[in-house]
């Protein structure tokens, strides 16, 4: 039956056709030939039809034979060409690049990132999901993720690509109205913007200069579902929180927003790219590198 048919005689088939006889197919091949003579006999018993008429000094195609070998050239080079596109897939950025990003961090610096990434690769197209819950790149079919923090256990790949720092702020308004802190001891007494989706929001371990590390839990008076509204309400007045340097540069720059208890750490954190697979198409590999770069010269 046709599915029985092992497909690697079709290339043997072709080869033999092309060299014109058993004994050149054999060179052309590096086989025997005694082992092209077996190939073609199983290939014919697998098809049940005769595709080669053969005598001492020549062979010639059945009818069958004509159509089959027409076929089987078809086949063999859709198979080559399609081997081909892959393999200028892994060399080439090309097709659309699917990525997922947090709100705020894909706004501030994924998005401007991919616009460079897109004039120097304008073949490539783009599709840029932005939320702050942990996709299943996976089930949703994503290329890439650029997540921040500590990773998750997963059979995913990883890629560090810079961190950024936790700083404490608040807006002028505020400070005029309640004070500034002046040690980590002081926060509990101060209004409190919390970031729901971390896992403590209001429990925050300060490191002091001379190494020394205090831990401390503020008084919640508003909270946040993602760091964008949690940035908006300390803009506003409404109270201190801990923001990510990227968000709050320019903030910072301009006056908006006072950095708070400067002299005290906290831990930085990782932003990673993430992807399923072990060997990522070149489109994933080049953004990698490019957004590294990118980071890396703003540092």
């Amino acid at each position: 039956m046709a599915g029985e048919v092992n497909l690697n005689r079709l290339a043997i088939f072709v080869a033999l056709v092309q060299a014109g006889s058993f004994t050149a197919a054999a060179e052309a091949l590096g086989m025997t030939k005694a082992m092209v003579s077996q190939h073609i006999a199983r290939l014919e018993r697998e098809l049940g039809v005769t595709l080669l008429l053969r005598s001492t000094r020549r062979m010639t195609l059945t009818e069958a034979g004509t159509a089959f070998h027409a076929a089987c050239v078809r086949i063999l080079g859709e198979a080559e060409a399609a081997i081909e596109q892959v393999g200028r897939n892994q060399d080439m950025p090309s097709g659309t690049l699917r990525l997922t990003a947090t709100g705020d961090y894909g706004t501030a610096v994924v998005a401007p990132a991919l616009a460079d990434f897109m004039r120097a690769h304008p073949l490539l197209q783009v599709d840029l999901a932005l939320s702050d819950h942990v996709s299943d790149l996976i089930a949703e079919r994503f290329d890439l993720a650029i997540r921040m923090g500590r990773l998750r256990d997963s059979n995913l790949r990883s890629a560090r690509l810079s961190s950024f720092r936790q700083l404490l702020v608040a807006a002028p308004a505020y400070l005029a109205r309640r004070g500034e802190p002046r040690t980590p001891a002081e926060l509990p007494g101060h209004d409190w913007v919390a970031l729901a989706l971390l896992s403590s929001p209001l429990r925050w371990t300060f490191g002091a200069p001379d190494g020394s590390r205090r831990t401390v839990r503020a008084r919640q008076v508003a909270q946040a579902n993602n760091v964008a509204a949690a940035h908006a309400l300390v803009l506003h007045g409404a109270g201190i929180s801990v923001l990510p340097d990227y968000l709050v540069t320019d903030d910072v720059r301009e006056g908006r927003l006072v950095v708070l208890l400067a002299q005290y750490a906290l831990p930085e954190c990782g932003i990673y790219a993430v992807y399923p697979g072990k060997q990522p198409p070149a489109k994933v590999r080049a953004f990698i590198d490019h957004l590294r770069a990118r980071l890396a010269a703003a540092a």
